[in-house]
């Protein structure tokens, strides 16, 4: 039987700091490894010992496997956690820590190898008796071969990469004119994703709901599956709801589904965590997907239903212990649900955001849980996924954790970078997903004109408070020099204010009803008209009254920098009442600049080349994703400022085009 005494984590951010929670309640020493980029992290503060492994890229630092058994064995550590992603499914590193003499918390490397390919797996499950989608495995990868293949399945099919995850080397095709075009694509995405070209072919299950199922195995023997997860929400197949249990689960199909996932399971011999996730159709037919050989990012909610600690089970389960409980004792109690805060702007077609975190206070009810990595004054970098926090909400009903989720997520506290706050709460809140109904196609079908999806103008009352702070502050700075709080020579003029969001400046006259601590205030802002009463504020909250209401709002104020956080989210704005006049919008003046911090993939234009408007001329990679950067005008390019795998920071000018007279 494996004894440990210290895990090893190799992963960072939330899911570090998760697993090293009950690492310590179960009385282990914990180490965490960290990139250059991560040396302030909040997993790094929260181990024991830690380890620097290398610069802030992944393929010099988290994904290099020798780095991770050197801090391992530096510091003592018998055992490693992979956490989820990064080496957590890779057959190499498993065998690299068996060959060290270190236990792996995961399962064999066989099981690993398997079902990392969607093809070999397939294969494995249709001779172990698991429902699987019709579709094509074989071994025969060239074009003719998918293209004859592809006829006999019918469409719409499903092109996936055999290696890949996450949306990437995945296609789906409606008919046989763009099956050529879209295997060529797939296949090159898979390719540079993860380093195979082979792909499978399935039938296409229209608006299937994605459900899957939790197992576990020890070493005895022994396999249990732990209720099912509902994954249907998605947007580009990356989860973005999920809940346990699933909202038209019957007992009979649970225990169908259950069984089928304990029968892949045991058809590898499987040890540990595990998800086997499926297919449901709208006739209640189900079919096997493919199976996650580590913890799922979504396991909390099961946690949460069960009473059980998913990753205690895990270190009981390496250590060569029993599972704590037989089939028949696992109980499912009530419902929770999850969704994933992210630093990205839902408006801009979700764009992955960068920027220092000024403020982070979660939101702590009874009932709420939140996994996160986050320290304020810490750096999101362009390194890493955009990933933040996962905020899970537990009730005895299903619409009763709903209810609590959409208020935990609407009133966690995130300023400084941009979060999908807004998108996770009005998704939540939307009568289709509330009732239940929500499938693969939700997002797609009833929720692509969401306002959370478009750029929208700040409300007059937030940049009548906005106006108010600055105000204040002017005043109260006023005050400790020994003038009057509020005094000007211009006697009653009203205060002027040129507040900028995003490209777009706002003017705000403010007149000053009442001076003194606590002043009444009156905001015009073209037409409309704001009156509000501060009542105190101390750099981090602000009690106003606003049309007889009182209310308290979060706010940072850095510089000429003001964040407030509202239902709304994150609204960033700029106070540029003293600016100097002039400056062009960048799209006018050909200045291309980067929209985040990243690093430069390519370079497509070259100094003194003739460019057309929308023309693609530099490839930015930021947070596992690539970002086009394409010409706003017609015209010359003037000068190119980067170079191929230069790294940039957000803002920095990347191209200057000389735009045509006309």
């Amino acid at each position: 039987m494996p004894a440990f005494n210290k895990i090893l984590i190799a992963n960072r951010g939330e899911i570090a700091c998760r697993v090293m929670r009950t690492a310590k309640e179960l009385g282990y020493r914990t180490v965490a490894v960290y990139s250059v980029a991560d040396a302030g992290a909040r997993h790094v503060q929260v181990a024991d010992e830690a380890v620097c492994i290398g610069p802030a890229q992944v393929n010099q630092s988290y994904l290099v496997i020798d780095h991770i058994i050197a801090a391992a064995k530096k510091t003592g550590a018998d055992a490693i956690h992979p956490g989820y992603g990064f080496l957590s499914e890779n057959a190499e590193f498993a065998r690299a820590c068996e060959a060290a003499g270190i236990v792996f918390i995961g399962p064999t490397v066989e099981a690993i190898h398997l079902m990392g390919s969607k093809r070999l797996s397939k294969i494995a499950m249709l001779a172990a008796g698991v429902p699987c989608i019709p579709g094509y495995e074989g071994e025969a990868q060239d074009e003719d071969s998918l293209i004859r293949e592809a006829g006999r399945i019918g469409y719409p099919l499903m092109i996936k990469a055999s290696a890949g995850g996450g949306g990437r080397g995945m296609r789906l095709v409606h008919e046989s004119s763009e099956l050529a075009t879209q295997l060529r694509t797939a296949r090159s995405e898979a390719q540079n994703a993860f380093g195979s070209g082979e792909l499978i072919l399935e039938r296409a299950v229209i608006k299937p709901r994605h459900v899957e199922i939790q197992v576990f195995g020890d070493q005895l023997g022994n396999i249990v599956y732990l209720g099912e997860r509902d994954c249907s929400v998605q947007r580009r197949h990356q989860k973005v709801v999920e809940e346990a249990p699933c909202p038209v689960m019957t007992p009979q199909l649970r225990k169908a589904m259950g069984e089928a996932a304990v029968k892949a399971a045991a058809s590898v011999n499987y040890v540990g965590a595990g998800t086997v996730e499926f297919l449901l159709d709208q006739s209640g037919e189900f079919f096997f997907l493919e199976m996650n050989t580590r913890l799922q990012v979504e396991h909390p909610v099961t946690e949460l239903i069960t009473g059980q600690d998913l990753v205690a089970w895990q270190i009981r389960a390496a250590a060569g212990l029993p599972l704590p409980l037989k089939q028949d004792e696992i109980r499912l109690t009530g419902h929770a649900m999850e969704v994933r805060l992210y630093a990205e702007d839902a408006a801009h077609n979700f764009l992955p955001q960068t920027g220092r975190v000024l403020r982070w206070e979660p939101e702590l009810l009874d009932g709420i849980r939140i996994d996160h990595g986050l320290v304020e004054g810490q750096e999101v970098s362009p390194f890493y996924d955009p990933m933040l926090a996962k905020i899970i909400a537990y009730g005895a009903t299903r619409d009763e954790a709903r209810r609590k989720l959409v208020r935990a997520v609407e009133e966690c506290v995130l300023l400084g970078v941009n979060g999908n706050q807004r998108f996770l709460a009005n998704l939540l809140a939307h009568p289709e997903f509330a009732a239940g109904n929500a499938t693969t196609a939700f997002i797609g079908e009833h929720f692509h004109n969401d306002p959370s999806l478009s750029s929208q103008a700040p409300a007059a009352t937030e940049l009548a408070v906005a106006a108010a702070l600055l105000y204040q502050e002017s005043a109260n700075s006023r005050a400790h020099q020994g003038e009057l709080a509020g005094w000007r020579s211009a006697g009653s003029a009203p205060w002027r204010f040129i507040l900028k969001h995003g490209e777009q400046k706002y003017s705000v006259e403010l007149e000053v009803l009442t001076a003194g601590s606590q002043p009444s205030l009156r905001a015009k802002i073209d037409d409309n008209c704001v009156e509000l009463q501060l009542l105190a504020s101390d750099g981090r909250w602000l009690t106003l009254e606003l049309d007889g209401i009182r209310r308290r709002i979060a706010y940072q104020h850095s510089g000429e920098q003001l964040w407030l956080y509202g239902q709304r989210g994150n609204l960033e704005l700029s106070d540029v009442t003293h600016a100097p006049a002039g400056g062009q919008n960048a799209a006018s003046s050909g200045t291309v600049k980067a929209p985040m911090d990243g690093a430069i993939v390519e370079v497509l234009v070259s100094e003194g080349e003739r460019v057309s408007k929308g023309q693609l001329l530099v490839v930015l990679e930021a947070m596992k994703m690539e970002h086009p950067m394409k010409a706003g005008v017609d015209g010359t390019v003037r000068r190119i400022g980067v170079s191929q795998g230069e790294q940039v920071k957000n803002r920095q000018i990347l191209v200057e085009i000389e735009a045509d007279e006309a």
